[in-house]
């Protein structure tokens, strides 16, 4: 077993050669825990350079929009009128919690994605 840390995109590329020759390895033998460790390295790899960051509200409810075809006037009855839609998807106004509700309730987005970080 020579197990060493990843540390490029070439040592990635090799462990998951490794694990993949190591799937039929049964556990608490040295192939299974080879295995298990392989695993973790990985998983603590991707977690650092392939993380995918949530967006912030406002580039959720454009992803909301664009999924059902929406235009910003469309958005009137969650938020409020043409300028108050606008401000919000051009940043300059944050989201009420009353505009979190209602876009919540209306176009099913989670509210995760409309309370920002």
């Amino acid at each position: 077993m020579d197990i060493r840390p990843i540390k490029t995109e070439r040592d990635y590329e090799q462990a998951l050669e490794r694990v993949e020759s190591l799937l039929d390895a049964r556990p608490d033998t040295p192939e299974g825990d080879e295995l298990d460790v392989l695993v973790t390295l990985i998983e603590a790899w991707e977690d650092r350079h392939l993380a995918i960051e949530a967006p912030d509200p406002v580039g959720a409810i454009r992803f909301r929009m664009e999924q059902m075809g929406l235009q910003p006037k469309d958005l009137e009855p969650y938020i409020g009128g043409r300028g108050r839609v606008s401000e919000v998807l051009n940043r300059k106004r944050g989201l009420s919690l009353r505009m979190i509700r209602n876009l919540h309730e209306g176009l099913g987005l989670p509210y995760e994605s409309l309370i920002p970080a």
